[in-house]
């Protein structure tokens, strides 16, 4: 009895192939993506809840301009409290309303912008703000918005208030290669964050939008009428518990 020949396996297209290894490809990639542009943040966020962040994109883009580098980084507990309510009243009154974003305040400032293109406003919070600062590049650009809006989801969730006011205290510029609280207090009034007083601390709060042309040791006419400003609301700040997050 004669044997029944085998079928030959047909070899696939080269079309077929090309797609497959394309899909192959394309799988690969969005794990990269889920690995290194959601998952990635996450470690690093968790990591940076424990240790202080180091240098900022914003604190080696100034190097390079030879603005020098001088940052102290101290606890919160090392921090005046007068610090903490006078830029929560400059800065973000609802910090301890909010979970990371004030609705209100983003409405108010594009409202704002759109009628005065020429004077820009922001609407960030404090939360915001340390997501920019610590894991961002300082320019304005709507992929930046995106990446701000996940990191400031992250600490809200990882970090907590309280962590949040201490690596922003820490880390935002304060003056020409000066970052964060200590070596702010240290060089405009040769004082720790712990000493400040409540006009110190106002002064130092109202330079936090520029503080490359503002000085809080040396303050112009708006600053010493802001500061006041800024020293009255950090008593409302005090009064109404609104820094009470930070504390507890």
């Amino acid at each position: 009895m004669a044997k029944r020949a085998k079928p030959r396996l047909r070899a696939k297209p080269k079309g077929a192939r090309a797609a497959g290894l394309l899909g192959r490809a394309f799988r690969l990639l969005l794990i990269l993506i889920l690995v290194f542009g959601l998952l990635g943040p996450v470690a690093v966020v968790t990591l940076y809840r424990f240790v202080p962040p180091p240098m900022t994109f914003l604190m080696v883009q100034r190097l390079f301009e030879g603005r020098g580098f001088d940052r102290r980084w101290v606890s919160l507990s090392q921090i005046s409290p007068r610090l903490v309510g006078a830029v929560i009243a400059s800065e973000d009154s609802g910090f301890c309303l909010h979970h990371g974003f004030d609705v209100a305040a983003i409405e108010k400032a594009l409202k704002h912008n759109a009628e005065d293109p020429n004077r820009v406003r922001g609407g960030s919070t404090i939360s915001q703000q340390t997501a920019k600062n610590v894991f961002l590049w300082p320019r304005r650009d709507y992929v930046r918005k995106g990446f701000e809006a996940y990191f400031t989801v992250l600490i809200e969730v990882i970090w907590g208030k309280p962590r949040i006011m201490e690596v922003y205290l820490n880390s935002i510029e304060w003056g020409p290669g000066v970052y964060g609280a200590e070596a702010a207090a240290q060089r405009n009034f040769g004082v720790s964050a712990d000493r400040l007083t409540p006009a110190q601390a106002a002064r130092l709060a109202v330079i936090v939008p520029k503080p490359l042309a503002w000085k809080a040791d040396r303050p112009g006419r708006y600053v010493r009428k802001r500061s006041g400003t800024i020293a009255a609301r950090a008593g409302v700040v005090r009064r109404q518990g609104l820094a009470d997050c930070v504390f507890r």
